[in-house]
């Protein structure tokens, strides 16, 4: 191995545990916990060795983002893949998100809620996210109804789960009742 390949492979470790000691602060005190300072001595090396991976917190929000998101998609194509038919593969996706935004707090925020300076639903969107959603659409384009643009039809759904989370975690939603709102939810979809 070449001294180059050996430092870009350092330099990738380096920034796998950046992001991965940011994620962990987060989801134990809150993004507010995540400083450059923090990381550093976390870490335990110096903030210019950060700077030199992320310009700040923003960037280092989106690559958390980036990793959920990819994560987010597993979840939901691992959850779908086990389901037999269109509705049993919606109430998967359903659950499959609704839990993951559960278990992962932090990082669903740093996906959907905090600017990690990443461009959503545009041409220059990262794959990750595009993906995301494109694991969400493979299920829920079975189900859409004539007439109904499938894409447009997700992201009413997705919007529908977002709801459901966010409004549950804040503690604006009783938890028990999550369940109910998956099928209120799934059992309206227009399929036969």
């Amino acid at each position: 191995m070449s001294v180059q390949e050996r430092k870009e492979r350092e330099r990738a470790a380096r920034e796998r545990l950046i992001v991965a000691t940011a994620r962990e602060l987060a989801e134990q005190q809150g993004w507010d916990a995540v400083t450059t300072r923090q990381l550093a001595e976390r870490i335990e090396y110096s903030q210019p060795v950060l700077y030199s991976h992320f310009r700040g917190k923003r960037e280092i929000i989106g690559a958390v983002a980036l990793d959920g998101a990819a994560e987010l998609a597993a979840a939901v194509r691992a959850a779908t893949a086990a389901a037999d038919g269109p509705r049993e593969r919606v109430y998967a996706l359903a659950r499959a998100y609704l839990d993951f935004a559960r278990r992962n707090p932090a990082v669903y925020d740093a996906i959907f809620q905090l600017d990690g300076g990443l461009p959503y639903a545009q041409e220059d969107t990262p794959e990750p996210l595009k993906d995301a959603f494109a694991a969400l659409l493979e299920s829920l384009g079975e189900v859409t109804g004539d007439g109904v643009d499938p894409g447009l039809f997700t992201e009413v759904f997705w919007a529908s789960l977002h709801g459901v989370a966010t409004l549950t975690r804040s503690g604006r939603l009783p938890p028990q009742d999550t369940e109910q709102r998956v099928e209120l939810l799934v059992d309206r979809l227009p399929m036969a």
